[in-house]
């Protein structure tokens, strides 16, 4: 009899944690660049974490497949969206729409308007575009004579990007010693971010200095400057840490890149709607530190 009381005690254990786990949809733009997929992957290790199942959408940079895709999982009822926005305005009639069906969305990484989402998980981008800025006047002050033609290499399909942009922008337009001699657009594609970056050099044999929005744009000005073998004549400044920043850095062309957490977002995206299904409230802003990646401190980050 006790036997059998233990084996039914564990049978409705086991069918509990069925009833009570979630399905969340996380919404990602693509599934390319190492941003996301350590997104995906802090994303994924919470949910198992918590009990709840994941399932993953890749927009492939399609701002119109997003708005589908959460069309489809609201008829589908998922329990809660996270959404990494390419189109911040445009996507929000599909987030109404999930809120109006009951489903809890926090945004993750790209700011949405005022809306009903429960939570906004990211950086402050415009405060890091300003950051990374004032990194780059103390390099030019202390390394360029004081004087630098910066060229930037943008996605101008990302609003998340043109905020980092007008961050740094912002900032240099203090200083009269600094001349931005054009923006191209890599549309947040690495081959695509290359070639831009390589027309920009060809367009401006003054220019000395790069920056680079988001990890696709810093991949792309890294292999410009190697394929034209500028390393002596080009600084890079950008965001987000790869494998070819960090042989940047080490090669000394490659100045600041600003890191952030992506692992941690995915992280703190899947518990807030874990707080929202357990009734709890979240923090309507939770904003994840930054790092500023030099030579004194890449090795940390190897």
């Amino acid at each position: 009899m006790l036997v059998r009381r233990v084996v039914l005690f564990f049978v409705m254990m086991v069918a509990a944690s069925f009833v009570y786990a979630k399905t969340i949809a996380l919404v990602q733009i693509n599934q390319q660049a190492q941003f996301f997929t350590d997104m995906n992957r802090g994303a994924e290790a919470e949910a198992a974490n918590l009990g709840h199942k994941l399932v993953i959408f890749n927009a492939n940079n399609d701002p119109a497949a997003q708005n589908n895709a959460i069309e489809t999982y609201i008829q589908q009822s998922v329990d809660g969206l996270i959404v990494v926005a390419i189109d911040t305005n445009g996507i929000m009639p599909a987030v109404i729409q999930a809120a109006n069906a009951g489903i809890p969305v926090v945004a993750v990484d790209a700011i949405l308007p005022d809306g009903p989402h429960i939570a906004q998980v990211g950086v402050n981008n415009y405060g890091a575009g300003v950051m990374i800025a004032d990194a780059f006047l103390e390099y030019v002050s202390e390394e360029m004579g004081g004087k630098a033609n910066i060229g930037i290499v943008g996605a101008l399909n990302s609003t998340i990007q043109n905020v980092r942009q007008k961050g740094f922008t912002d900032t240099l337009s203090k200083n009269s010693n600094v001349n931005i001699v054009g923006v191209v657009d890599g549309r947040n594609v690495s081959e695509q971010a290359m070639a831009a970056a390589e027309n920009l050099f060809t367009a401006n044999p003054s220019m000395n200095a790069v920056y680079a929005t988001g990890e696709p744009a810093l991949i792309g000005a890294v292999a410009a400057t190697e394929a034209q073998g500028l390393e002596g004549d080009i600084k890079i400044f950008g965001w987000d840490l790869t494998s070819h920043s960090i042989n940047g850095i080490d090669k000394g062309y490659v100045i600041s890149v600003v890191q952030q957490s992506p692992y941690g977002m995915g992280q703190y995206a899947v518990g807030a709607l874990n707080d929202n299904f357990n009734g709890k409230m979240s923090p309507r802003v939770v904003d994840v530190p930054i790092t500023l990646v030099d030579k004194s401190n890449v090795s940390k980050f190897k």
